[in-house]
């Protein structure tokens, strides 16, 4: 269904650098975003999701630092362009849509201004006119009254901020969208309304989603293929339906058991013992193994490789399956 690859990831590495360590967040991690293709990333807090996020927009700071790997972007690497071509692709081909809504909106700026300042910045031909227009357009777009252009993010619900900010990421119409936790703190109702506006503005718009979440459940529903992080590595790459129906990866039966089912009757909840490693002083072998029910000796000793496997068309990194 979806055979080009908009964006290809090959071995990314991500160092934060402290005074007397270096603590690995993201480690040789490679996946492709087609063109069109929801792609999720999933897993616990800390296992470097956002961080992988940050790398793709080249907004990482200090002391974080991209070490290794290649970002393509319709094939070109995004690690290497200068920033003029930078400029380019952030927001005209690549936007963000941040975790927190209401701390990615200036508190004391409309939020015409800071629609309009996007355009003003990467279309400056069009004038504060046609920048005014393309504000409205996206209110629009995203159904809030255009009437309410001029009023400031704290007069807006928790939902409309977000939404607010989706237009901001479609104001150029960009080919791909990073969505990190963009429904975070939202009640479930309004979260189910956000990711339907996105399904249905994807469908009309075409672009490609990188979506970022620890709510697999969420995911499953709204993305075609999803990547299952741990401790800064990917242990599985599937299909949502595979993911969700036939699991490989203790890890991601384990994150899959920790959420209510989507349908049928209520199944008591289970969590995953433990906690993941420290960055710092990793495991030898499979960084999973301390928290499996299935870990074998071999875990302990060698790390598995991701790799493919038949019964879902799908890859995953455990000794189990090899």
């Amino acid at each position: 269904m979806f055979s080009e690859s908009l964006m290809e990831v090959r071995n990314l590495t991500v160092d934060y650098v402290g005074e007397t360590s270096i603590a690995r967040a993201v480690n040789g991690i490679s996946f492709d975003i087609r063109k069109g293709e929801a792609f999720g990333l999933a897993g616990e807090s800390g296992c470097g999701k956002s961080t992988v996020a940050f790398a793709l927009a080249r907004l990482t700071r200090l002391p974080g630092l991209v070490s290794g790997g290649t970002v393509r972007f319709e094939g070109h690497d995004v690690l290497q362009f200068d920033k003029a071509r930078l400029k380019a692709y952030r927001w005209r081909e690549t936007s963000f849509v941040f975790q927190s809504a209401m701390n990615a909106l200036n508190p004391v700026i409309p939020v015409a201004e800071q629609i309009m300042d996007v355009v003003e910045t990467h279309q400056p031909e069009l004038g504060k006119r046609g920048a005014r227009a393309r504000a409205v357009e996206m209110f629009e777009l995203v159904g809030i009254p255009p009437q309410r252009l001029d009023d400031f993010p704290h007069q807006f619900s928790g939902g409309m901020r977000q939404r607010i900010c989706i237009a901001i990421a479609l104001a150029l119409n960009p080919k791909l969208i990073i969505m990190d936790e963009p429904t975070t703190a939202l009640d479930v109702v309004v979260q189910r309304d956000i990711i339907e506006q996105i399904v249905e503005l994807k469908s009309r718009l075409g672009f490609s989603v990188l979506f970022i979440t620890h709510d697999l459940g969420l995911m499953i529903e709204f993305c075609d293929r999803i990547g299952v992080m741990y401790s800064g590595e990917l242990v599985e790459v599937a299909a949502a339906s595979s993911i969700l129906t036939a699991p490989q990866h203790p890890y991601t039966r384990a994150l899959g058991n920790s959420f209510p089912p989507l349908t049928g009757p209520r199944q008591r909840l289970e969590g995953i013992a433990g906690s993941p490693p420290d960055l710092r002083a990793l495991p030898q072998g499979c960084r999973f193994s301390p928290r499996c029910q299935h870990a074998m000796a071999v875990c302990a000793e060698v790390a598995p490789e991701l790799r493919y496997y038949p019964q879902s068309e799908g890859q995953a990194a455990c000794h189990l399956l090899q």
